[in-house]
């Protein structure tokens, strides 16, 4: 038997010898430490049904239930034991298995998340990899409905890394996806977010696909901002690109509103000329197939991202110009004398109901 064998050998079985006797004492004490720092963090009840450390000195926390707020399958941390050496907490990976966030929102708008004493100085804890597998966040919005509004991110999934090589490079790559349920689990659209981030340098390449969001669901916030009248279907679709160069952010975006359906009003007959101005503005810039598509472009910074609402009103009115440049003459005649004749109507209409009234 040759020398390195034997010595092969013998590192097997200290490291298995090792990997045995952390997990036979380590355990039993993590568990309990886990559970009163968390709880004395968070100021509720935590239940962990058992850590376990894997080969390679993963730490894995299973079944883990912060009351009324978080729960999780499985939570893995591979610390990166030369760093923890050096006085420093890094994770060369962190992986989240069936996460399930409850966030609510009261009617005085606070979040039911803890608020830490900024007293305490802890560690910065570096991630150099996230994954995240089949998660899902459930929103409350007590302040904008009383009875609460519910919205449902489901099966989210996020990788996010360092990139490895070269190994001075502090490019981060990441892809992000969710679908979004109404609050009975129905579907109404999801979205698609990747690229790389370089924070230090500030540059970012990225792209952000929302499709097929039925709007109308959020109708809450909006209010009467799309139409005085009720719609009852709008999809939206964006396409937007995210570039920055030493914190120079350009935002492309392609904006897509279709499906549009308005309600009719129950002292309305159909066909009157009782008409909502915003839909008639509206129908002004949508194409044959009565679809609102707008293409506009911002310009911000990447360490402050911000446009004041004139400043985005003036870049989607820029974009609706543009955007009935781009009609067929005929269409767009059409339609304006359409509007005309039925504002007529509109206004022939109120001249009767005014005449009776005397």
């Amino acid at each position: 038997m040759s020398k390195t064998y034997k010595v092969t050998i013998s590192i097997i079985a200290v490291l298995i010898l090792l990997f045995v006797t952390l997990n036979l004492t380590i355990p039993p004490f993590a568990k309990k430490i886990i559970v009163n720092t968390i709880e004395g963090n968070f100021k509720r009840r935590v239940s962990l049904k058992s850590v376990s450390i894997t080969p390679a000195l993963s730490v894995n926390l299973n079944n883990l239930e912060i009351e009324n707020l978080f729960q999780a399958d499985s939570i893995s941390l591979s610390p990166n034991i030369l760093a923890f050496l050096a006085g420093k907490v890094v994770l060369n990976r962190l992986t989240l298995i069936n996460p399930v966030l409850t966030l609510e929102q009261s009617r005085s708008g606070k979040l039911n998340l803890p608020s830490f004493d900024s007293d305490q100085k802890s560690p910065p804890v570096y991630i150099a990899s996230l994954a995240l597998r089949n998660g899902r966040l459930m929103f409350t919005d007590k302040k904008v409905q009383e009875s609460g509004f519910t919205v449902v991110l489901s099966r989210v999934n996020a990788d996010i890394s360092k990139v490895a090589f070269p190994v001075t490079s502090l490019e981060i790559n990441f892809k992000v996806s969710a679908d979004f349920l109404k609050n009975d689990q129905a579907k109404i659209g999801d979205f698609l977010l990747t690229g790389s981030v370089d924070l230090v340098r500030k540059n970012l390449d990225s792209r952000l696909s929302l499709r097929n969001l039925d709007i109308t669901y959020f109708s809450p916030y909006y209010g009467t901002f799309i139409s005085e009248k009720k719609l009852l279907s709008a999809n939206l679709n964006i396409q937007s690109v995210f570039k920055s160069i030493n914190n120079d952010l350009d935002i492309l975006t392609n904006f897509k509103l279709s499906n549009l359906t308005y309600a009719i009003d129950f002292d309305e007959a159909p066909g009157t000329p009782s008409l909502s101005l915003a839909k008639n503005a509206l129908d002004l810039f949508t194409d044959r197939e009565g679809n609102l598509i707008l293409e506009f472009k911002i310009k911000t910074k990447f360490d402050n991202p911000s446009i004041s609402i004139a400043e985005l009103k003036k870049v989607i009115l820029q974009a609706a110009v543009m955007n009935i440049a781009r009609q067929n003459p005929e269409d767009l005649i059409k339609k304006v004398s359409d509007n005309i004749e039925q504002f007529k109507e509109f206004g022939k209409e109120m001249e009767r109901i005014f005449k009776g009234k005397q």
